[in-house]
């Protein structure tokens, strides 16, 4: 089952459900996708069982949808400050090639030597664990809130700072936690985990800089667990046309944790377990333009798909206003 979200003519969310190759139908009573998880969390019931009993209304065609800009982000919070965005990194086999690189050439070290190939082994060594059994930490970063999260369609403003307005195609984990504290899957999307890569390429320690951009995820979830082997193709269009194109991989197969090791190693923090929040979790990638030298710029177009995730994720880049440094300036009170 895919889920998404738009926005009716009140400005109301409307929920919409619908299997691969079918059309979307309306959701009946049903406030957001927030509040169906919750209502399914918090019952005991799945998922499909609630949406189920409420009913399905009009049916709407997801490729005129996207077209005509109508997706919303596919999970949202009434309230931005409790959605988090998040994400683990070197998680992916090759992943760590383009970044070792770069850090080995700024710290002047052989290429393998540096902290990025550190982590990246441990994770090949102790990333999937036995069932009921705890790997390895993997890198982990923040992003953001419910404010940094860009609709499909929209753009993704970077900073007037920023050096670089990167994709990372990725899948995103979403869940939600019940009135109990317990963390719930709903699913996962595909989801640009767009980056400043010639940031994080003078030092590693800028990571954390680099990975405070918007992000964007959708426009649908595919409810339950993803595939084990997950392929997709990331493309920059410029003008129309394909300016860089290239596949990616995903799942399991391809990864050097398990969801689940990533999952606990997030959700063990009681902060994560505040009842009523949401949490975008992305899982990394392999692919990057960035490794292949691409210099994206303004008014440049990301297209990420992944087949049976639904309707591609397109986000335009944009370049926000400088701001004066007296105006960031603290004031005493």
């Amino acid at each position: 089952m895919l889920l998404s979200q738009i926005s009716g003519a009140d400005g109301a969310i409307i929920v919409l459900a619908r299997e691969e190759g079918e059309p979307a139908r309306e959701v009946l009573g049903a406030k957001s996708v927030h509040a169906l998880a919750l209502e399914a969390a918090n019952s005991g019931r799945r998922i499909a069982d609630v949406i189920a009993a409420h009913g399905f209304g009009a049916e709407h065609d997801p490729a005129t949808l996207a077209r005509d800009g109508r997706y919303l982000a596919p999970i949202t919070h009434a309230d931005p400050a409790h959605l988090h965005l998040t994400g683990t990194g070197l998680t992916h086999l090759g992943s760590a090639a383009t970044r070792d690189g770069m850090h080995a050439e700024v710290k002047k070290v052989e290429v393998g030597a540096t902290d990025t190939m550190k982590m990246f082994r441990m994770g090949i060594e102790g990333g999937k664990p036995e069932a009921g059994k705890v790997g390895v930490q993997p890198e982990w970063f923040y992003k953001g809130n419910g404010h940094s999260l860009a609709a499909p369609g929209k753009a993704l403003t970077s900073p007037a700072f920023a050096l670089d307005h990167g994709e990372e195609p990725e899948m995103a984990g979403i869940y939600v936690i019940d009135d109990k504290g317990q963390a719930f899957r709903l699913g996962f999307a595909v989801s640009n985990e767009f980056s400043d890569h010639v940031t994080e390429r003078q030092n590693y320690l800028y990571l954390a800089h680099s990975k405070l951009r918007p992000a964007s995820i959708g426009p649908e979830i595919r409810v339950g667990a993803p595939p084990a082997d997950i392929r997709g193709t990331s493309r920059i269009l410029r003008d129309g046309k394909v300016l860089w194109e290239k596949p990616f991989l995903s799942g399991e197969e391809n990864m050097s944790h398990s969801f689940a090791n990533l999952e606990y190693h997030h959700f063990k923090y009681r902060l994560f377990r505040r009842p009523g929040d949401v949490h975008v979790h992305m899982f990394g990638t392999a692919t990057l333009s960035f490794g292949d030298g691409i210099r994206v710029e303004p008014g440049d177009v990301f297209e990420i798909e992944a087949p049976g995730f639904g309707e591609p994720l397109r986000n335009a880049v944009a370049v926000d206003q400088p701001e004066a440094f007296g105006d960031l300036a603290v004031r005493d009170l």
